[in-house]
């Protein structure tokens, strides 16, 4: 059985880490009594992070029969994975594997956990989730299992519901397309590097590349059948993706009218920077762990509509995996106070930012 509020964090890669110190530092005010996270193999490359992470307060979990290696190169393990699975009420897996795991180790824990989460590339995990888009979905799970989107998802589906959806909830979309201009890799990462700009396969018939399949997937869990397509081009950069949209709607509105909707919307940021640069650089210093949590990034600049009001185009930042990290502990939050985790996730209020 789970003991009080303790969280299970699987992986410490590049969400995985920034999650762990972030439930860690806000452990309190979350109203969380222990975060247990849970590393595969004792790597030294990966001995300063771990050690940092328990010196935050995280309790390192391991395989049984891996303990002895993790202590031979001086790392602390304070508990096993089976026993950090049975004591958890929140488990967020930050791996790859999530979709294995779920088979080989979570549905034999399903019955005494509130909430499994994945991370965006676990799309058979369990409904897609985005915070402050669908959150209506949650009280409606029938199963413990949630995917956490994309980043780049969350930002395109923040851009669809400001720009073409009306104040009502009602779709406004009579079409949407998106170019996502994907970072190389993270600068966590040695691997995966491209050395000129690579263009993705449409490989869906309907929707071009997964990231259009996968807004329409978390508007599905709206009653919305949205039509969208997207293009991918992976760039020779480390520093963040961009989105590049465009947007048809039915009922027109003047560019003044879509910035108002813009800046009505406090999960997206707004800038007159103009380059991935100097927004990541703005994340580095005052964001936490480097982290933005809004939602986008969006230029004033590039906002454009149409002469007859019925065309949006313009670009936007997607600030890492922020916007991930914020869905993930909004989830966990949730699932430990449903009734009033919107008040207590306020608490991450000072990593929004109105203007980068």
């Amino acid at each position: 059985m789970a003991h009080g509020n303790s969280i299970l964090v699987v992986g410490t890669g590049t969400i995985g880490e920034p999650l762990i110190g972030l439930l860690c530092h806000f452990r309190q005010r979350l109203g969380i009594d222990e975060v247990f996270f849970y590393k595969r193999s004792p790597l030294l490359t990966d001995r300063s992070k771990v050690n940092d992470l328990i010196k935050r307060g995280a309790r390192l979990a391991v395989e049984s029969d891996q303990a002895a290696s993790f202590a031979k190169i001086g790392l602390k393990v304070e508990i096993s994975r089976e026993e950090a699975l049975t004591a958890a009420r929140v488990v967020i897996d930050c791996t790859p594997a999530a979709n294995d795991h779920k088979q080989q180790w979570y549905e034999a824990y399903a019955e005494n956990t509130d909430l499994f989460l994945a991370q965006g590339n676990a799309e058979d995990f369990g409904e897609p989730y985005a915070r402050g888009i669908n959150d209506s979905l949650l009280p409606r799970l029938a199963a413990p299992y949630l995917q956490v989107v994309s980043c780049n998802t969350h930002n395109i589906g923040e851009l669809i519901g400001t720009l073409g959806f009306t104040a009502e909830g009602d779709s406004n979309l009579r079409e949407g397309r998106f170019v996502c201009l994907r970072r190389a890799n993270d600068i966590s990462e040695d691997e995966r590097y491209v050395a000129s700009p690579t263009p993705y396969a449409h490989d869906d018939e309907r929707f071009g590349t997964h990231h259009a399949r996968d807004a329409w997937r978390l508007y599905r869990t709206l009653d919305h059948d949205l039509k969208l397509f997207s293009s991918a081009i992976k760039l020779n950069t480390q520093f963040m993706h961009v989105v590049h949209f465009h947007l048809k709607i039915d009922t027109p509105m003047t560019r003044d009218q879509a910035l108002a909707r813009v800046m009505e919307n406090d999960r997206i940021a707004k800038t007159y920077k103009t380059s991935s640069n100097t927004i990541f650089s703005f994340g580095r210093d005052h964001g936490f762990f480097g982290r933005i949590l809004n939602q986008c990034v969006l230029p004033y600049h590039s906002l454009h509509v149409s002469e007859d009001g019925r065309e949006i185009t313009g670009t936007s930042f997607t600030p890492q995996d922020g916007n991930s990290l914020l869905s993930s502990v909004a989830a966990v939050v949730w699932a430990l106070y449903p009734e009033t985790y919107e008040k207590i996730i306020q608490c991450l209020k000072p990593y929004f930012f109105h203007e980068v």
